[in-house]
């Protein structure tokens, strides 16, 4: 609780469960290093707990004995949000692995959860959460020996080892199966719903050398327009999309098609089998082969903030398997035996792909059709169930019921003492932040920012064009626009070499949409896309090239590479809801409250949903096509762009000469020059309301939200309302939403002018918007300690310190013009924050 951290959820996997954090803070890691120790070796494992989180019988309002029994439970209704790529791909793992611990949902299928015990609880965390099945890793520059010092001390000094018997057999397969899932209103095509897969078993991934050359093998096979699966699954637009892949200890690899019909099942299955013929007869080329190498090199080079979490992530696996995880840090032991084993047999691919799919008999071929009555099925079973678990009730057992439902509830009301836990004080954080020097000039006219930073070699490039002079009618098209834009080819090159080019000079290049709401007037924002890539030192020019190939000649014209663009982004939308409902609901609540908050609807919200559903069942996209010629001149302008760079001292006059002829190279080929009006648009007529919106989706689950228009970013009210979000979420709102609720989670955010609640895989629905009322009422009484305040302070200072990487130093001023000075009064802002401040503040909003 009173930390000052990054991660805190533990990430459950197929067959392990990873419990990460992070600080910049030494004293912070002992701290928490403690309690992580204490969690997860000593935890209560109260029965009470498990009632709460997992499973309870319990009357459905816990004061009244006459009121009916349901099934409660945090984990219970998470697991009902699984959408339908996840409900396939959990199928196609457990059956692909009949005969062990991969054959069973590891997160707990719904209706099998009711079966379990507290005493199955305790004994399997008994065994399994012991040192003799643990791995420990630490990554940073604090020194080694006191960590493990503490971690023996703490830990492992109290136990004796023990045999877990975690062992994972060896599989064996090779069969057809076929299961159902719900239809998606949302889905692109309705006619079409349909996925099939073709897993490989692909034996023990613990051999480091054979696990990298099976995934750049994979990746040679599927990624991008110029591999063979894309061109032969893909392109032919007889699906949406490639479903969704698992690979696990045995590795596995699968391919396959969702969004297809159901008459095309034996052509997708000849296609797989004749795309891995023609793979073995003609191999991939060079070049490919050369992009790949060129990306791990970038990937080696780029420097992330949680760069020592994904190497965690990166060799967790194969290390639970007794793999050697230092062998798996050595990339480029991998990389340079790779390019002798290739040089030394031109075949070695092909060689491969012969072994692992085409004379592999360990495979498994599953399908999934939609059924009109699937949810009512689930529904059905789960009262059949509860029915089942009723009827063999006592009435002795119901008064039980309904007395330890009073006693949770009591529990839950109750406040923890937190004494025990060490803590940070507010008075361990710094200050003062550290100041980013940026340098501010220009080329060609056009605004540049260039910041000096260690960024190994690399060099990231970002412009950002306003879109003020884009008329009304073209914005919904502008996301389809951003998404495309870098991928139907330009200047001489069609979409596969321009895919290819980019692949091999560049770390990526793209375009998305941004809208930033002014810091100081509520009604005013700026609306622009952002141009984002990064490259190798060496391959500047190159990189420059290819924006200026997209600058001054786009290709829009080839209408089935568009129509595949765009069933591949109404799939990928339709298929996210499940995930970031909560997020849809917020963006959805503010749409009536600000202006910024109406395009963030427009251009991502469920309105954008729906809009690319229509897209993507347009017959005749020719007229789409001329509208992104439309945004095309309106966007890419450089009388409306400014750019930044962030590279090494040593590189920054280079860059800002490549820099310089790009932007002529631009201007040049502009024909006519139209004065542009400045970059803030500030709505006159805007009039916020409120208004309520419901949307049907097929989950059992709800995701809500209700906004209020507040502050901007500068007003001094404004930090006050971020301490009483977080406040408010931690001390008031995930007790009533969660423990009390039953939903996975819960909350309020402040942001954009905006103070949001929401809450995410929710059993209940209109009930959670009295406790987002009543969650109000309690900042409004001042029920809270200064303690409830200093915590909730530590909470927001660490996400407002959380590390930033050498690419993105300097980001903020460049995009919404909040300058170190304007961030350093905001800090200040949230160290001054008071108790009765943060009464009035809900008062007065």
């Amino acid at each position: 609780r009173p930390f000052f951290f990054k991660y805190n959820r533990a990430t459950p996997k197929h067959d392990y469960t990873m419990y990460p954090f992070s600080t910049q803070n030494g004293k912070d890691f002992q701290n928490l290093l403690s309690v992580y120790l204490d969690a997860a070796f000593f935890p209560c494992l109260r029965e009470q707990d498990f009632w709460q989180e997992g499973w309870r019988l319990e009357n459905e309002n816990p004061t009244d004995p006459n009121s009916p029994l349901v099934f409660k439970g945090v984990v219970f209704n998470e697991m009902k949000g699984s959408d339908n790529e996840r409900v396939y791909a959990q199928h196609l793992q457990n059956k692909l692995y009949p005969d062990h611990t991969y054959s069973v949902v590891s997160g707990g299928e719904p209706l099998a959860i009711p079966d379990l015990t507290w005493e199955q609880l305790k004994q399997f965390h008994a065994t399994h959460y012991h040192p003799s099945n643990a791995r420990f890793f630490t990554y940073g520059d604090l020194p080694l020996e006191q960590h493990l010092k503490q971690i023996e001390e703490e830990a492992l000094s109290k136990f004796e080892r023990i045999n877990p018997n975690t062992e994972v057999p060896p599989s064996h397969t090779g069969r057809e199966d076929h299961v159902t899932c719900s239809p998606d209103a949302l889905a692109p095509d309705p006619a079409r719903q349909n996925t099939l897969c073709v897993s490989y078993l692909l034996g023990d991934i613990t051999d480091t050398f054979e696990g990298f050359t099976l995934s750049l093998l994979s990746s040679l096979m599927i990624s991008g327009p110029n591999s063979p699966f894309y061109k032969a699954l893909i392109e032919p637009n007889i699906g949406t999309d490639f479903s969704s892949v698992v690979g696990t200890k045995e590795a596995s690899f699968s391919i396959g098609l969702q969004g297809m019909a159901e008459e095309d099942t034996e052509r997708v299955k000849q296609i797989i089998s004749q795309t891995i013929n023609d793979i073995i007869e003609s191999g991939f080329e060079e070049e490919r082969i050369d992009a790949l190498l060129h990306k791990i090199e970038i990937q080696m080079k780029h420097q992330s903030t949680n760069f020592g979490l994904s190497l965690a992530s990166y060799i967790a696996s194969s290390w639970n398997h007794d793999g050697d995880p230092v062998e798996l840090l050595q990339i480029n032991d991998s990389v340079a035996k790779f390019k002798q084993t290739l040089k030394e047999n031109p075949r070695f691919l092909q060689d491969k792909v012969k072994h692992y799919f085409k004379e592999n008999t360990h495979r498994l071929t599953l399908s999934m059709s939609p059924d009109e009555v699937y949810l009512e099925k689930q529904a059905k079973a789960e009262e059949e169930k509860l029915q089942k678990k009723i009827h063999a009730l006592s009435d002795s057992d119901k008064k039980d019921i309904y007395e330890k439902g009073l006693e949770l509830l009591a529990a839950q009301s109750k406040t923890q003492d937190a004494s025990c836990l060490p803590a940070l004080k507010v008075s361990d954080i710094e200050p003062t932040i550290p100041v980013t020097p940026v340098q501010i000039s220009t080329a060609v006219g056009v605004p540049v920012q260039y910041c000096e930073q260690p960024t190994n070699g690399l060099v990231y490039f970002r412009a950002m064009c306003s879109l003020n002079t884009l008329p009304e009618d073209l914005r919904l098209y502008v996301p389809l626009f951003c998404s495309v834009v870098t991928k139907m080819g330009c200047g001489g090159l069609d979409y596969r070499q321009q895919s290819q080019q980019m692949e091999l000079r560049t770390g990526g290049m793209s375009v998305s949409t941004q809208v930033v709401p002014d810091s100081t007037q509520l009604d005013m924002y700026e609306q622009g896309v952002l141009l984002s890539s990064s490259c190798l030192e060496r391959n500047l020019p190159h990189m420059f090239h290819l924006w200026s190939d997209i600058f001054n000649n786009p290709h829009f014209d080839e209408v089935e590479r568009l129509r595949v663009l765009v069933m591949m982004s109404a799939q990928e939308l339709a298929n996210g809801i499940s995930y970031s409902g909560h997020m849809y609901a917020m963006t959805r609540a503010g749409r009536h409250l600000t202006p910024a908050g109406d395009l963030n609807e427009t251009l991502g919200g469920m309105e954008q949903v729906k809009f690319m559903k229509r897209v993507a069942e347009l017959s005749d996209l020719s007229q789409v096509i001329r509208t992104l010629v439309r945004i095309k001149k309106h966007l890419l302008n450089p009388d409306n762009m400014r750019c930044a760079i962030n590279t090494t001292p040593q590189k920054m006059s280079d860059t800002a000469a490549q820099l310089e002829s790009f932007m002529k190279d631009v201007a040049d080929n502009r024909k006519e020059r139209k004065p542009v009006r400045s970059n803030i648009i500030e709505e006159q007529n805007f009039q916020p309301c409120q208004m309520k919106t419901f949307f049907q989706l097929p989950f059992p689950v709800h995701f809500i939200s209700e906004s209020i228009r507040t502050v901007p970013f500068s007003h001094h009210d404004y930090a006050s309302l971020c301490i009483l979000a977080r406040m408010m979420t931690a001390k008031f709102l995930h007790g009533e939403i969660r423990e009390k609720g039953g939903a996975y989670g819960g909350g309020a955010r402040m942001g954009g002018g905006l103070f949001s609640f929401y809450s995410y895989r929710d059993p209940n629905s209109v009930q959670t918007l009295s406790a987002f009322r009543r969650g109000v009422d309690w900042a409004k009484s001042g029920q809270f300690t200064q303690q409830d305040i200093d915590e909730a302070k530590l909470s927001v200072f660490s996400a407002v310190d959380s590390p930033v990487a050498p690419a993105d130093k300097g980001m903020g001023r460049f995009l919404s013009g909040v300058t170190d000075e304007m961030k350093q009064n905001h800090r200040e802002r949230l160290f001054a924050v008071t108790h009765q401040s943060l009464v009035e503040v809900a008062e007065r909003y």
